[in-house]
């Protein structure tokens, strides 16, 4: 008689899918996706679309020690919706996904 197929009970977190973690005072974004039609229904072009400056925290780097000695602690946590500023961080692209590294200084607020 053929054994039964395992089935994976858990599954795996977005981080452990990707290969990447970010180093001290850095967090790794999943931005959401951008408009596709304004308010009054109209489709967007890609071109046209405006980049959101907000996303999802998937990975975050140890708190931050500045030179003076001073330690900065990580103010999120993986699984907040933040807010950060529309030209902060780096996008990157990781196993087919855009994510955005971004400077705890360029968080501006957690959606609660």
């Amino acid at each position: 008689m053929p054994r039964p197929k395992k089935i994976a009970t858990n599954k795996p977190t977005a981080t452990s899918k990707l290969s990447i973690r970010p180093l001290m005072g850095y967090c790794l974004i999943d931005p959401a996706s951008a408009e596709e039609t304004t308010a009054s229904g109209i489709i967007l072009p890609e071109s046209a679309q405006e980049k959101p400056a907000m996303g999802t925290v998937i990975s975050v780097g140890d708190d931050q020690v500045l030179e003076n000695g001073k330690v900065v602690k990580a103010p999120v946590k993986i699984g907040d919706k933040v807010y950060f500023k529309k030209w902060g961080g780096d996008e990157i692209k990781v196993a087919g996904r855009e994510l955005k590294l971004v400077k705890f200084d360029d968080l501006m607020a957690i959606v609660e």
